[in-house]
């Protein structure tokens, strides 16, 4: 990892951060966090700026529809962004972070040029169809069915904690197509159309009061046989590739955020008195360790994706379980900093706390990493 900037990446961070300079004042106001469709215009909004000027899909292959940065520039540009306050991906973080990396890695020349443009553009939003009431964390024994039928698949079955669902135009789909193969053995991974017959969503409130999340019942849907990315039954392989991804190099823009965060709640606690408690200084001060640790990992992470072709490897989910744990501490911490603010519901602070709390379940839970870390990185044995 060579973490050097040349003449060309500082000749990169100046330029982002004069158009960031340029373009932040004259975006629209924020939607409410409960009108999606409203968040869904406003982040397909800064997409297509972003696409203008020509940052999306930054670390893209060329041939994908990106820059083909190199690891150096991506970090530049989350860590510029970030520090701008510019707008997250906001509602298509399935397509940007998960989906699309996957069709730009395992997708054939036509699913690419058909499905990554358009993402790259914020013209559609994508969703991730992976959970099911039974299948959440056992994701291998989910039970949603494709029958072949000719040149397209009928599904049947139902997903759970379907994120962005109600707004999204295609779902990043996990099926059983051979339910007679070993759990690992019988499954596809399918771009399926959300406006698909067949296709019912029912959006679910989670504690925060948001919407983000849905069910979706499938009865009959008609899925191409050409929305299928990979070999029929390769899905297992197909879905690790995605899940490298979430793990391994969609949060890292996040870890910028709470450095940031870290930074506001010691102002704060200077501006309230908490900064006398001593306890509270040595909490914060720890946990400033350990965001400095975690972007170092995340440059290692990047860094590593970029050499081995693109995909991050295991080494994801060690930053995914240490980042879920630190972020749950963060806004433990800004609880004792702001004290009876942080109870008021329509604060922001509040809003992340309870976000918070979801970190060690999504993306594989801090059960499942360690798992991971333990038999794939360390070589231990598998638990019985």
């Amino acid at each position: 990892m060579d973490l050097t900037c040349t003449e060309e990446e500082r000749d990169f961070r100046a330029g982002l951060r004069a158009w960031l300079a340029r373009t932040l004042p004259a975006l629209p106001a924020k939607p409410s966090p409960d009108d999606w469709p409203a968040r869904r215009a406003y982040d397909a909004g800064w997409q297509r700026r972003l696409y203008d000027a020509g940052y999306a899909g930054l670390h893209w292959p060329v041939d994908a529809g990106g820059r083909g940065a190199t690891p150096t520039q991506h970090l530049i540009f989350l860590e510029e962004t970030e520090r701008a306050g510019a707008p997250y991906v906001g509602a298509n973080f399935v397509g940007l972070l998960h989906a699309g990396p996957t069709i730009a890695a395992e997708g054939t020349a036509q699913q690419r040029a058909r499905w990554l443009p358009p993402v790259l553009r914020g013209d559609e939003v994508w969703c991730q169809g992976f959970s099911e009431p039974d299948a959440g964390s056992d994701l291998a024994s989910l039970r949603t069915r494709a029958v072949r039928d000719g040149d397209a698949y009928v599904v049947t079955g139902s997903k759970i904690w379907t994120s962005h669902a109600e707004v999204a135009d295609w779902c990043e789909l996990l099926v059983r197509t051979d339910p007679d193969a070993p759990r690992h053995r019988g499954i596809s991974w399918l771009a399926m159309p959300m406006d698909a017959p067949g296709v019912t969503v029912r959006p679910l409130r989670t504690l925060a009061g948001s919407t983000e999340f849905a069910e979706v019942f499938l009865d009959e849907v008609r899925v191409p046989v050409t929305h299928r990315v990979g070999a029929e039954n390769d899905g297992w392989r197909v879905t690790m590739v995605t899940l490298s991804f979430e793990r391994g190099t969609a949060f890292v823009g996040e870890v910028v955020a709470c450095r940031r965060t870290l930074g506001e709640l010691a102002r704060t606690a200077k501006e309230n008195g908490r900064w006398d408690d001593p306890v509270l200084r040595r909490r914060l001060g720890r946990l400033y360790g350990e965001f400095g640790a975690l972007w170092r990992l995340t440059q290692w992470n990047v860094s590593g994706a970029e050499l081995s072709g693109g995909v991050p490897g295991v080494g994801g989910s060690v930053f995914k379980l240490a980042y879920s744990h630190a972020r749950q501490e963060l806004y433990d911490a800004a609880a004792q900093v702001l004290g009876a603010d942080s109870l008021v519901l329509d604060e922001e602070w509040t809003r992340d706390r309870l976000s918070s709390l979801s970190y060690t379940i999504a993306a594989g839970t801090s059960q499942i990493q360690r798992n991971i870390v333990a038999e794939r990185i360390l070589g231990l044995p598998k638990g019985r």
